[in-house]
């Protein structure tokens, strides 16, 4: 299968809204039309940090995005870019696909002189984590969540 990836635009919602309800089925969240519509406003306003790429296949068909956003670093005083979200439709996995979405998110970072990507992934991911541990370095920091 051949694969480009390219900027989430204008036009993609409803093809980028059924991606991102596998996404969120994955991670067993469950997504209102409310949630879908704010997180969509985010990615094209231009205003807001939030942006998209999506991975599209030669029937035209989305089989994948990555929502990224760049973030400060205070104690290296620079910029990185941090991956929210990566996501490969079922059908398209295995594929390479997520090396693609990676590679394009890799050479955004480098366009906008960002220091490095950064992301985390569910604990239980093991298919993401043999991608992730392919390029880049796995971390000791522990991440938490704290309800406000």
């Amino acid at each position: 299968m051949s694969v480009t990836v390219r900027p989430l635009g204008d036009k993609d919602f409803f093809a980028w809204l059924g991606l991102f309800e596998g996404y969120s089925a994955f991670y067993e969240i469950e997504l209102t039309d409310q949630k879908a519509l704010q997180v969509w406003s985010w990615i094209i306003d231009a205003n807001n940090e939030l942006d998209g790429a999506v991975a599209v296949n030669d029937d035209g068909d989305f089989v994948g995005f990555a929502h990224y956003r760049s973030v400060p670093r205070t104690l290296s005083g620079d910029l990185a870019l941090f991956l929210d979200d990566l996501y490969v439709a079922e059908d398209a996995r295995g594929q390479g696909v997520g090396t693609q979405l990676m590679e394009f998110t890799k050479d955004y970072a480098r366009q906008h002189k960002l220091a490095q990507v950064q992301l985390l992934t569910a604990a239980d991911n093991a298919t993401a984590q043999v991608l992730y541990d392919q390029l880049g370095t796995r971390t000791d920091w522990v991440t938490y969540e704290i309800d406000v």
